[in-house]
């Protein structure tokens, strides 16, 4: 491998060399051609085989003339000294060229990152075969809120740092822009998508590298890890509307320079290595940087980062994994919740002393709500406790059960804090088991905490949209009953 950056153009097409690669499949033509293509040659650039076909792809239209990714836009997560941010402008440069009027807002997570971008993109448009069609006075502007490049032609590409502001109150803008989008908020994201202009272009990327586990603990990387599960889960619930690419070495990859196979796997997460990027570029950057940021923002690699951060961490909940007690063992407490989407959850807790046992009963559609409480009804009798979350849609049972004489309480918010708070404190004190069920496990990977009240009581929340946690609700329920209730409530043999 070259020592020294070089000017050769990698001529690998995109799906022959990313990891990941998710197109539109309604593509019927691009506006490439007639929006880019031909400025390029006037601009003096060459664009890579693999970024020309990221914006081949950005400008696909379908048959009836709209964006193919006008919902989810185009989310590249790439590693750093790849190009992919300077590809993203190269491509803005001539879409503002050849389109009067055009409003691009490219906003960072930091102002050094803004105006580091700013730099470079200046730097194109200073070339002597653009300069003369930009503004004739102040084509760059470096302060106050027009900070960023302007054409002759009205249009404009302006950067700023979201952590001031930046981005908000905008309207009509064209394209979008969001880098460092680890560090993007989906209620950010919500504020500045509402700028976007309906008009024949409407496009957004989202560009970034995998997110710190700090990142991911504060909740910051909300918007970009959402699009990359969306985009590359096996089963997606409904069609990925937009595009998604990423470049990544092997989970495992030496994060050392002198390890064997470093630079192939280098080569792997980085398409510009060997060609605009030499050795030295990558040396100087894991050089100066901690080996987790080199698995993240040389090698692009993603953390496991759910089960590392969950409320109660995935090793904890693993060694509590245990059977049960002999079946026909009556419960002291059931706990019901229901999904989202309407899908009944029923748990279950033995308690003996200060430990319990925890295990889900049921996870199921019923045919109509008499046909749940009769199943629920008959596993606890009138005196087994059932605890269900007045919040939840589970709710619709609580008459129901009452009017089959049931023993049922319909938990507050106050109890959904005490309950959560004494899981997670029988948790991490070893007085809890379970029967290690996977939609148990997977519940508490997607979980993370929202606040109840002003006195740090806490409750389950969906750490992203897609998250079933409803299995994780039920146990939490079934536990507090059981740590609520008289010792001797369950008699009756359960089946």
């Amino acid at each position: 491998m070259p020592t020294a950056s070089v000017a050769r153009v990698n001529p690998a097409p995109l799906v022959e060399i990313a990891r990941h690669c998710v197109i539109p499949e309604d593509i019927a033509f691009t506006r490439f051609y007639e929006l880019i293509a031909p400025e390029l040659p006037g601009m003096g650039i060459t664009l890579d085989q693999w970024q020309q076909d990221i914006w081949e792809i950005a400008l696909g239209l379908r048959l009836d003339g709209t964006l193919c990714c006008d919902v989810m836009g185009v989310t590249l997560s790439i590693a750093r000294q790849a190009g992919k941010t300077w590809g993203v402008m190269v491509g803005l440069v001539a879409i503002c060229l050849a389109r009067p009027g055009t409003t691009v807002v490219w906003s960072s997570h930091h102002d050094r990152t803004s105006s580091e971008t700013l730099s470079k993109i200046a730097g194109i448009v200073e070339k002597p075969a653009i300069r003369p069609k930009m503004r004739p006075q102040y084509p760059v502007v470096f302060t106050d809120d027009n900070r960023g490049v302007h054409f002759a032609n009205g249009s404009r590409i302006l950067f700023g740092a979201r952590s001031s502001g930046f981005g908000r109150g905008f309207s009509e803008v064209d394209i979008q822009v969001y880098d460092e989008c680890q560090n993007l908020k989906e209620s950010a994201l919500t504020d500045m998508l509402a700028a976007m202009n309906v008009s024949d272009i409407g496009l957004a990327f989202f560009m970034g590298t995998p997110p710190r586990p700090q990142e991911a603990r504060l909740g910051v990387d909300e918007a970009f890890k959402r699009r990359r599960k969306r985009a590359i889960e096996v089963k997606k619930p409904r069609p990925y509307k937009g595009v998604f690419v990423e470049f990544s070495a092997d989970r495992g990859a030496p994060l050392d320079i002198q390890a064997d196979g470093f630079w192939q796997h280098l080569a792997t997460a980085n398409p510009s290595f060997g060609f605009r990027v030499g050795e030295s570029a990558i040396e100087r950057l894991v050089e100066n940087m901690s080996p987790e940021d080199v698995l993240r923002e040389v090698l692009g690699i993603w953390d496991e980062t759910a089960k590392s951060l969950a409320v109660i961490p995935a090793s904890t909940w693993t060694d509590l994994a245990a059977d049960g007690p002999p079946d026909g063992t009556a419960p002291s407490s059931i706990g019901v919740d229901a999904s989202h989407d309407g899908v009944l959850v029923v748990a279950a807790c033995w308690r003996e002393d200060d430990s319990s046992h925890v295990e889900l009963l049921a996870v199921d559609n019923w045919a109509d709500d008499e046909a749940a409480a009769d199943w629920i009804a008959g596993r606890a009798g009138r005196r087994i406790p059932i605890t269900i979350d007045s919040a939840s849609p589970a709710a619709r049972l609580v008459p129901l059960l009452k009017n089959r004489r049931c023993k049922v309480n319909a938990g507050s918010a106050g109890d959904m804090a005490k309950g959560c708070g004494g899981l997670y404190a029988a948790a991490l004190g070893q007085l809890l088991t379970h029967a290690g069920q996977a939609a148990v496990n997977d519940a508490l990977t997607g979980a993370k905490k929202r606040a109840i009240g002003q006195a740090g009581g806490w409750g389950w929340d969906r750490r992203d949209p897609d998250a079933n946690i409803a299995p994780l609700v039920a146990v939490t329920l079934a536990h507090y009953g059981a740590s609520t209730s008289p010792k001797s409530a369950g008699r009756a043999v359960f089946a």
